[in-house]
């Protein structure tokens, strides 16, 4: 993969491809792991497997860069001009990038083009964002006194994704931190390592100085200790489940290493029945709802995978679900007229698998889906059918646990405070959608609802300039908008004395 503006998959072009010290290398035990298609289950690329002595050596550089190195201290507006050349470069190559992310992810090239413009813009966001974030004076009523507040980087961070949004959810965590001068150890999930490997040398292009970005593939069983227990780190993002983030909180404690972690969320869609009055409303509804929660696979950790319906209208609401999902056009997501690609490996495809055996045994009413596809063209890969429960209730773990796969649980309400109570009743708490025509009922709802992001008819949609994370154990610290800058920043008070005198607290003898 060359940086000349050609980040094309051929096959062997990536190895080596840990990079480490500003310089690509295998992994010092020459291990390796093959990337794997979803869609045909046949081996794409191999790369190299880091080791846990890889993984201190990228730490103690990012620290000794930090230290020693000029990148901090490096004028805001260069930072910003760098964030601006990633964000020109992104585009450049943008149909080669979705590819590997398809490739990598099964996802549609349609999705990833998205994905794309959508890492473009949170660089151009704190791009612009830096150049602007001021420190503050504070006025102390003493005219000789000069009193600010300053914000630096926080040194060294360690940036884990997860495999669903490989490259999207790692830019929430690379454009704020080169933003504020740090540096940065970057592990993507083994699982689809392409898109952030072909990243790291988009950036080298761009002219990350090297040392400030290193890369590393491999398992998290493997190297979370050596980057998260590490006390030359100075602060761990992470996004993935909820067992894993409990680890690195616990490993991170003992060194009281900042952390930041997003786990995921089990979100609520709330239909009332005055949104769906209209019979455009209606199949605008049905269209969300379907969007919210079957988009790539329901690989998503804020999709829409509990719809909680107004009783009155749920028969026709689900029915014409069902109806639309039926139709929902599987395939490679190479090809321009697959709607949907597969489940990110065939583990995971065994994991929905137990969840609808799950959902059967817990009495729940199998209405669409819960098997592969019987078409012999899919065979290979780790399509799943778009499926769908109904009447579900709180007592199911299909209704509690995060399934991260193409399955909608059907609950019913019958009062505002039964919704309410309802897209409450969760451990997560990431994400939620409302519709409804009052806009008085939206309101209540939007401000009752314990979740990060709430969709008023709406769902899905994000900004850069907005923050993103959840209440409970969805997590804890923010992504995106300001908030996403403050992370990877500490708040220094400097106190300036322009005119001392002598305490006079203690007498003279």
């Amino acid at each position: 993969m060359s940086t000349s503006g050609n980040t094309a998959i051929e096959p062997g072009n990536l190895r080596p491809s840990l990079l480490i010290d500003g310089e690509w290398v295998g992994a010092s035990d020459g291990g390796t792991r093959e990337v794997i298609d979803p869609a045909t289950g046949s081996v794409v690329l191999v790369v190299d497997e880091a080791t846990p002595d890889d993984a201190r050596r990228a730490v103690a550089t990012a620290r000794r860069t930090f230290d020693e190195g000029t990148w901090a201290s490096t004028p805001v507006s260069d930072r910003t001009a760098l964030l601006s050349k990633i964000a020109d470069l992104l585009q450049r190559d943008k149909e080669q990038l979705a590819r590997i992310e398809t490739l990598d992810t099964g996802k549609t090239l349609a999705e990833s083009r998205i994905d794309i413009d959508d890492v473009t813009s949170v660089f151009r966001y704190y791009a612009e964002l830096a150049a602007v974030h001021a420190d503050r004076l504070v006025d102390v009523g003493r005219p000789e006194i000069i009193s600010r507040v300053v914000h630096e980087p926080i040194g060294v961070c360690v940036m884990i994704a997860p495999w669903n949004y490989p490259l999207l959810q790692i830019s929430w965590k690379i454009a704020p931190a080169l933003a504020a001068g740090c540096t940065m150890v970057l592990k993507p999930s083994e699982v689809t390592p392409l898109s952030t490997i072909a990243f790291a040398k988009l950036a080298e292009e761009a002219g990350v100085p090297p040392g400030v970005l290193s890369l590393l593939q491999g398992s998290g069983a493997v190297l979370g200790e050596a980057l998260t227990a590490n006390p030359e780190v100075d602060f761990i993002s992470f996004t993935g489940g909820l067992a894993t983030g409990r680890t690195i909180l616990g490993a991170a404690a003992a060194n009281v290493t900042k952390v930041a972690v997003e786990l995921g969320g089990k979100n609520p869609h709330i239909v009332f029945a005055d949104a769906v009055a209209d019979p455009t409303d209606f199949e605008n509804s049905v269209d969300h709802v379907l969007t919210g929660v079957f988009l790539h696979s329901g690989q998503v950790c804020s999709a829409g995978t509990r719809l909680i319906v107004e009783e009155s209208i749920a028969d026709r609401f689900v029915d014409a679900i069902a109806e639309r999902a039926r139709g929902i056009r599987m395939g490679s997501g190479l090809d321009e007229k697959s709607e949907t690609g597969p489940l990110v490996s065939h583990a995971q495809r065994t994991k929905i698998e137990g969840f609808v055996a799950l959902g059967i045994e817990e009495g729940a009413e199998l209405v669409i889906g819960g098997t592969r596809p019987e078409d012999p063209r899919l065979a290979d890969g780790s399509f799943f059918l778009p499926t769908i429960f109904d009447k579900c209730d709180r007592s199911m773990k299909i209704v509690q646990e995060e399934t991260f796969g193409p399955i909608l649980t059907v609950e019913r309400f019958t009062t505002e405070e039964e919704a309410l109570r309802l897209g409450n009743d969760t451990n997560y708490g990431l994400a939620a959608g409302v519709r409804t025509s009052d806009s008085a009922r939206g309101e209540r709802m939007v401000r009752g609802l314990r979740h990060g992001t709430v969709w008023l008819n709406d769902f899905g949609i994000y900004t850069a300039a907005a923050e993103w994370g959840g209440f409970k154990r969805s997590g804890n610290g923010r992504e995106l908008g300001p908030s996403g800058l403050s992370e990877y920043q500490e708040a220094k008070h400097i106190w300036h004395n322009t005119s001392p005198t002598a305490a006079g607290w203690f007498h003279t003898r």
